[in-house]
């Protein structure tokens, strides 16, 4: 339990608790898998799992915090409970303020002669024992929750300002440290303000959230996607120069204006994209002055009849 509390890192956690219950247990095969805020099945922590065996450990995980207590099987593929595998199981719940976060599972490829129960005493005994971990565990995941929402916008679950402004201060320091460009999309909606003047704010929130789905998906997995406030979103592309940076904001532009807002809801509306990109240290010396470079040449695009792009060079964005 000590070691347990001395850590904030849910994984570490799992770990920990997989670690002692092989000892424990003499197992080859253990997971700590936990419910998330959402009631998704996350697997934190394993050891010898193969595809199978880890799509079943969490289908045993995910009947255990459904019910709130132990499951044994002495062969799972007999078992209608969970499918997925052969094998003998054991589940144990992981409990914390009352309630069941997730589940100890222990599994065997080979299936047992009768189920592997362990006895009251000791089964009550090991999840009084879990406890502790346990309540360490779900502290760790609401703080990894927690950050999470300080660094996330409410309404499109991207990344807000703030977290924004902390990666191009950290990124730009390391593009200049290793000589590598850092190049910054600044986009902006356009049309957007008639959006909510004739259907209203919520179907403007809910294009916003169309619009950030748009940019995520056209984003490639080590660029940070922000909203930068209203119908303003951000791009944050390590490792890339202007050309490369203005090719994934016309791939977006593209996709934008594609796109048909609002179809669910048995309209088609059309929007655009203004796209200003700017690049250290071609423009830029620092994560201001980019930011600034971004800004300047969106706002051109915007006075030039919007729905294009527009490269920052030099002291004046350029086309």
């Amino acid at each position: 339990m000590r070691e347990a509390h001395a850590s904030l890192d849910p994984g570490e956690i799992g770990g920990l608790v997989v670690d002692r219950a092989l000892e424990w247990l003499k197992a080859a095969h253990c997971a700590v898998i936990v419910s998330d805020h959402d009631g998704h099945i996350v697997p934190l922590a394993g050891r010898g799992l193969s595809d199978g065996l880890s799509v079943a450990a969490q289908g045993v995980a995910q009947w255990v915090i459904t019910h709130g207590r132990e499951f044994t099987t002495a062969d799972l593929e007999r078992d209608a409970r969970v499918t997925g595998a052969s094998g003998a199981v054991v589940g144990l719940p992981l409990r914390a303020r009352g309630r069941t976060i997730g589940a100890l599972v222990v599994l065997d490829r080979v299936a047992s002669a009768e189920d592997p129960k362990l006895g009251h005493t000791v089964a009550e005994l090991l999840v009084s024992v879990l406890e502790g971990p346990a309540v360490a565990l779900d502290n760790a995941l609401r703080l990894r929750r927690a950050e999470a929402l300080s660094v996330t916008d409410d309404l499109t679950q991207l990344y807000n300002s703030r977290y924004l402004n902390l990666v191009l201060r950290r990124e730009s320091k390391r593009a200049s440290r290793n000589g590598r460009p850092l190049s910054l999309l600044f986009m902006d909606l356009d049309g957007f303000k008639a959006v909510n003047d004739t259907y209203g704010h919520l179907a403007g929130s809910r294009a916003l959230v169309e619009a950030a789905m748009v940019i995520r998906r056209s984003a490639r997995e080590t660029d940070v996607v922000a909203r930068f406030g209203g119908d303003e979103f951000a791009l944050v592309l390590p490792d890339t120069g202007s050309e490369g940076a203005a090719a994934v904001g016309e791939r977006i532009r593209e996709r934008i204006d594609a796109h048909a807002f609002l179809e669910d809801a048995g309209l088609n509306i059309h929007l655009t994209l203004s796209v200003g990109v700017a690049t250290l240290p071609d423009v830029a010396a620092s994560a201001e002055e980019l930011v600034r470079s971004a800004d300047t040449a969106m706002y051109q695009v915007k006075g030039s009849g919007k729905n294009g792009i527009f490269i920052a060079r030099g002291a004046e964005p350029a086309e």
